[in-house]
């Protein structure tokens, strides 16, 4: 694709994953990072001179969303920032034209989540959510074995998420509160890993959990949950998040078929088939599970832009549409009150 048909970006939004967004767009196929817009006008400012040295090209900076929405060059934003923001950013640019492409979770609840979604299905938007995990190619390489249908029926799922957070990480304002952030754990860290396992085991029927806050952060929201799960399709199913976890580990998602167990963890596929075989698939990578929540590649949201901007060229749905993004919101709301009631909690009612 030229230039002159590269579709043309804005991001929303200055803080920790910004860098991520600008050196991804500088690498991206089919892309130009057209501008930043953020609150704070001095971090957009250096954000942009350090965005034109990476993709060598001068990048705008907006003073306003309302500059953003008027600006007919731009295709499509990127949007940033904490999910309290989101529905008064994503409005007026819907309303402009502008397709979205949003920075996980799409909102503080399911419920803020299905508003995004109606506003951008009302405007006639394209809306794509940022699940980078679903790109890595050990997940590509599940959940084509998984559609293949030769591993049996699915049995048992485990999902973990073993990271470490220093309180110095909670005690930004706002960080791990219901306001801002919509909860801890949950919404901030397990989501990515809770979207890839419902992708590839189905969606989950019943839960029952508990969740809390450790002795090691000062927080509002919780930073331990321990979740039973029963998806759709019969299999049974455990959820254990953290980030209380030191040092911090890798996430896994493991998957037991009938005829083969598949074991995703630190960007590989370990596939143990029943008759002996094993597997490997994927290059060992950091995921951001330790004291560095940045610690990892950006080749996974630069996928994830790029199939964005090709989805607008070739007028097909991106690979995460926002509809698909729901069945972790949906998820998370009812671990949440699983643990809040005690109760067993039914999804789908």
């Amino acid at each position: 694709m030229s230039d002159t048909q590269a579709k043309r970006t804005v991001l929303i939004g200055a803080g920790m994953v910004a860098r991520t967004h600008v050196a991804a767009c500088a690498d991206a196929a089919g892309v130009t990072l057209h501008g930043i817009q953020a609150r704070s006008a001095d971090k957009a400012a250096m954000l942009a001179e350090k965005a034109g040295a990476v993709t060598g090209a001068p990048v705008k900076v907006y003073d306003s969303l309302g500059a953003v929405a008027a600006d007919g060059d731009v295709d499509f934003a990127i949007i940033l920032t904490p999910p309290d923001a989101r529905l008064d950013i994503i409005r007026p640019l819907a309303e402009a034209g502008k397709h979205i492409l949003l920075e996980k979770p799409m909102g503080r609840n399911a419920d803020e989540a299905r508003e995004v979604v109606r506003l951008c299905r009302e405007a006639g938007v394209v809306l794509g959510v940022v699940f980078q995990h679903r790109m890595r190619e050990a997940s590509r390489k599940a959940a084509q074995m998984v559609a293949g249908g030769d591993l049996g029926a699915l049995g048992l799922v485990e999902i973990a998420v073993p990271w470490w957070r220093d309180q110095s990480y909670y005690d930004d304002p706002g960080r791990g509160t219901y306001a801002r952030d919509g909860g801890g754990v949950l919404i901030s860290q397990a989501i990515h890993t809770i979207d890839l396992a419902l992708s590839l085991a189905g969606p989950v029927k019943s839960v029952r959990a508990m969740a809390t806050t450790s002795r090691f952060h000062t927080m509002e929201a919780e930073d331990f949950v321990a979740a039973g799960l029963h998806f759709a399709g019969g299999a049974a199913g455990s959820l254990v998040a953290s980030t209380a976890s030191f040092p911090g580990g890798p996430e896994s998602i493991a998957l037991h078929f009938d005829k083969a167990s598949l074991r995703l963890a630190s960007g590989q596929l370990h596939v143990d088939w029943r008759d002996g075989r094993s597997v490997t698939f994927g290059a060992a990578s950091g995921t951001g599970g330790g004291a560095d929540p940045m610690a990892f590649t950006h080749e996974w949201h630069q996928s994830v832009i790029e199939d964005f901007a090709a989805a607008l060229t070739e007028g097909r749905d991106p690979a995460i549409t926002g509809e698909a993004a729901l069945a972790a919101h949906d998820l998370i709301d009812a671990i949440t009150t699983s643990a809040r009631t005690g109760e067993i909690t039914e999804l789908g009612q």
